[in-house]
């Protein structure tokens, strides 16, 4: 089992909404008392958070799935049911959340405290004391909970330092890291490539940052060679690049320069890291051939008009200077951005038409009616009671479902789908079923259906 993840599908369920309930008042001496039935809690949501205390998506790796809690059913003498608790997920700093089907970001959050309510619950469904009116004094019906939220999304982390340090595997990024901080990556004295990207905290003098060594970057990594596709999204939201460069390398063909234009030709080919800063730390300076190596290349790099320090990560030969001048970097970055605050959540509604609805014609015999509330209120009907289908009836004929049915050219007998094609209600539509021109029978039946 890893101990560190980056990325993981998420699969999250929203608390369903209690059913309303149906009672009548019954007490002595007080014929006709009238409907008391309470309304059913709403489901739970499930909500993700940044915690600056989270670092990795492992307890998401580990555990996929979360469901929040279902809402409470109503209760007669107008008791309510409680309401489904909610689920709060943690995930670090710069977690960016996308649509597991269509790849969509849904949320990029930044920011300690951002929250974002990836699935909602359920509306408690309403009793019969709240249905009650003029023309349905007593109804013998309640509205179901509706279904919470259910979704995949795709959690991404991108990590949030101040400085990235990049190179060759086996370059002594990990060494550097674990010299600068009191991070203790895995450091080994054979080539490898560190497998998880691995944050330090630096102090240098009153300013205080954090470092990120990015491994798996070799020549391709852009068009996802070997680990560079999966890490190179980590140095988007650092602030300066820092080079490190193995002077003290055997391999053919290997350089300080080529290694440095190597990598800078897959920063170039991945985008969006122009503007940053960069510095060039030239490594292994303990070996006696890699510092004359290193002072020989240190003017080619300054004529570039890059800053150059010369260190042995493995003696801390150069270390303070080098992380003196980060910090410097680091604090005059700092200086120029505004306070970083929680992420604002533009909330986005999916546009409707005026009616809030709309019908197409699928075949001769055959209509489809779709919208947000003929759909809800479908979902909210007990089928089982008449009563409560009459008062589905009655709804959608003052929404100006009937009327637009007749105008797509729907006769009685037609058959009329309401929701989708595959999972939608189908219906043989009769017209004028209207509440008005009829009476109410007994509680829990409607004329019209007998």
């Amino acid at each position: 089992m890893p101990d560190f993840v980056d990325q993981v599908v998420l699969h999250v369920r929203a608390g369903d909404g209690g059913n309303g309930c149906a009672s009548i008042h019954r007490e002595k001496f007080k014929p006709l008392g009238g409907p008391d039935g309470g309304d059913g809690g709403r489901g739970g949501d499930v909500i993700l958070e940044v915690d600056p205390n989270t670092a990795t998506l492992l307890d998401y790796h580990r555990r996929p799935h979360r469901k929040a809690d279902n809402g409470k059913q109503g209760q007669g003498s107008n008791r309510d049911g409680a309401n489904g608790g909610d689920v709060v997920l943690p995930v670090p700093n710069g977690t960016v959340v996308k649509d597991a089907g269509t790849g969509e970001v849904l949320v990029d959050l930044v920011g300690a405290g951002t929250r974002y309510v990836i699935a909602q619950g359920g509306h408690g469904g309403l009793g019969n004391a709240a249905l009650a009116s003029t023309k349905r004094k007593a109804p013998g019906f309640a509205l179901l909970g509706e279904p919470g939220d259910g979704l995949d999304v795709v959690l991404e982390l991108k990590s949030v330092a101040d400085v990235a340090l990049v190179g060759f595997p086996s370059a002594g990024k990990s060494s550097l890291i674990a010299a600068l901080s009191a991070a203790r990556p895995k450091i080994a004295d054979y080539p490898f490539t560190t497998l998880i990207p691995n944050l330090g905290v630096v102090t240098a003098g009153e300013t205080v940052f954090t470092v990120a060594d990015v491994p798996g970057l070799i020549p391709g990594a852009s068009q996802g060679k070997g680990l560079g596709h999966e890490f190179l999204r980590h140095v988007e939201r650092c602030d300066m690049l820092v080079h490190v460069i193995d002077c003290a390398t055997l391999e053919p063909g290997r350089d300080p320069i080529t290694d440095y234009e190597v990598i800078e030709a897959e920063l170039e080919a991945y985008g969006k890291l122009e503007d940053r800063p960069r510095m060039v730390v030239l490594n292994k300076a303990d070996v006696p051939d890699a510092r004359e190596l290193a002072e020989i290349v240190r003017p080619d790099f300054e004529a570039k008009g890059l800053r150059v320090f010369v260190i042995s990560a493995a003696t801390h030969d150069g270390l303070r200077e080098l992380t003196f001048a980060m910090g410097e970097w680091v604090a005059a970055a700092r200086a120029k951005k505004p306070v970083e605050e929680p992420t604002r959540l533009v909330i986005r509604p999916k546009q409707i038409g005026e009616a809030g609805f709309s019908v197409r014609q699928v075949s001769e015999n055959q209509f489809q009616v779709t919208g947000e509330k003929p759909e809800r209120w479908i979902r909210q009907t007990d089928f089982t009671n008449d009563e409560a289908v009459g008062y589905l009836a009655d709804r959608l004929e003052r929404l100006g479902v009937e009327e637009a049915l007749v105008k797509a050219g729907a006769v009685a007998g037609a058959e009329v789908i309401i929701g989708s094609m595959e999972g939608g209600y189908v219906f043989d539509w009769q017209p004028t079923l209207n509440a008005e021109s009829t009476r109410q029978g007994p509680r829990g039946s409607d004329s019209r259906l007998a």
